[in-house]
């Protein structure tokens, strides 16, 4: 449906949560007849005043809807949009919608698009603080927690979006000025049926960019840019090395540019010391090249990304010290709900007490195990699949201890911090990277992050003098 004619047109919206009551709002003050349903009443009901229809629980599109705008947790197979596709009813997401909207304004939004398995925050947080250092009115929105819609609305002038696969799935014209997929793990699985269509997803946000970036060490990432980059858009790699034209990358103890030069095969430009990027670590660095790629697709000025990196202020539960204790230093990066992203948060340390376990939804913990095995201390596991950690531990850190807490444990994380302390060592860090969503046993990856905040406050209590 072209929106320049929705004044009258009938829309569904299917879900009435955060993203659903913008998609409403913004879809009534454009004239349309709009229809919200949900499974949840009560949230449901949170909606009435905005001037649309609230049906709940529908199963299948009403008999004269023009068009479905679908939240992102809706799977493709609910049966609401599997009757919509078989009418031949367009069904989009709410990111699509956004883009549609921001077409039809005066001076449109650029769009400087992230997508990938894990680092998307913290790069689109580093992008956002890199435009702002730069004088660009631009904000971080979009999965981060800012409704891409609301900040089209809003009248920015630059979008740092991060974009689920989900929200991918449902976009078909989305057109970013740049975009990459920082790296593809097994993810979502359950969601879209397998990591191909998972990583296809993933590939959209390529589909009509400008600029195609990608990460020379992630061979799905490279691959995708490959197959969705469309005819004319520039390619743009980053890597942890020295780059070669046309890239980003590392020399000795800086961040440089070989793509945005003016001759890219004889000259760089210095963008920045790795002691500008915080959290630091290998993957971060990469975050960072990301950030900074993205930053002068758009046009920023070399000298100011290392002001950007250094104004960047990670969010809660990414890699966090929450305190040093008796020489051990305490991590909270609850963020980590991944064996990918686990990965690269145990990478940044030499030694560790290792807190993992919850959900892993499939995902194989085999390579992350093996890989991280010499820096392992000990492991302590909790949650639904910590047996499934705890054999490979055993299969490839046979020495390593591994505590297994009882699930009938009343404060398994307060259980957690005090058993990893007893294991952990002076130059230690006990890191909590669960590896694993966190709703078998809490709220959401942040309750789970403030719970081990919270027992580390605890012991810092018993040792006021200790350092943190």
């Amino acid at each position: 449906m072209d929106l320049a004619d929705a004044a009258g047109r009938s829309v569904l919206v299917a879900g009435a949560g955060v993203t659903g009551k913008s998609v409403t709002a913004a879809l009534t003050a454009l004239g349309a007849e709009v229809t919200v349903t949900d499974g949840n009443a009560e949230r449901l009901a949170e909606l009435d005043g905005l001037g649309a229809t609230l049906v709940p629980g529908l199963a299948e599109p009403p008999e004269d809807t023009d068009l479905v705008v679908t939240s992102p947790g809706w799977r493709p197979d609910a049966p609401l949009l599997t009757a919509a596709a078989a009418r031949g009813v367009e069904v989009i997401g709410d990111v699509e919608l956004a883009w549609r909207i921001s077409q039809r304004r005066e001076n449109p939004p650029a769009w400087l698009a992230v997508t990938g398995t894990n680092g998307k925050t913290t790069t689109v947080g580093m992008l956002e603080a890199i435009l702002r250092t730069a004088g660009v009115n631009a904000v971080a929105c979009g999965n981060v927690g800012f409704a891409v819609l609301d900040a089209v609305l809003a009248g920015h002038e630059a979008l740092a979006v991060e974009l689920s696969s989900f929200q991918l799935h449902w976009s078909n014209t989305l057109a970013p000025t740049a975009s990459v997929v920082l790296n593809v793990a097994e993810d979502h699985l359950d969601w879209h049926g397998g990591l191909d269509a998972y990583a296809e997803a993933k590939g959209k946000i390529h589909d009509h960019s400008a600029t195609v970036v990608h990460n020379t060490a992630d061979a799905t990432s490279v691959r995708l840019a490959s197959a969705h980059a469309p005819e004319g858009a520039a390619h743009v790699g980053f890597r942890l090395d020295t780059p070669r034209p046309g890239e980003l990358g590392v020399v000795e103890d800086l961040l440089v540019d070989r793509a945005f030069v003016a001759d890219p095969a004889t000259t760089a430009d210095e963008l920045a010391y790795l002691t500008d990027v915080r959290p630091g670590g290998p993957h971060n660095v990469a975050n960072a090249l990301a950030a900074a790629a993205l930053a002068r697709a758009y046009g920023v000025e070399a000298g100011k990304i290392a002001e950007g990196l250094r104004a960047f202020r990670p969010g809660a539960h990414r890699a966090v010290e929450v305190a040093e204790i008796d020489g051990v230093r305490y991590v909270n990066d609850s963020k980590a709900t991944n064996p990918h992203a686990a990965a690269g948060s145990l990478l940044a340390h030499p030694s560790v007490v290792w807190i993992a376990g919850g959900l892993l939804k499939g995902a194989s913990v085999e390579e992350l195990v093996a890989t991280v095995a010499g820096r392992l201390r000990a492991v302590v596991l909790l949650g639904a699949d910590a047996d499934v950690i705890a054999t490979a531990v055993a299969r490839h850190a046979p020495d390593v201890p591994v505590k297994r807490l009882s699930p009938g444990d009343h404060e398994p994380m307060t259980s957690a911090v005090t058993v990893a302390r007893a294991l952990a060592h002076p130059g230690d860090a006990v890191l909590l990277a669960p590896a694993a969503a966190s709703l078998d046993m809490f709220r959401d990856y942040a309750a789970r992050g403030d719970a081990f905040a919270a027992a580390v406050g605890a012991l810092r209590g018993q040792h006021p003098r200790d350092g943190g």
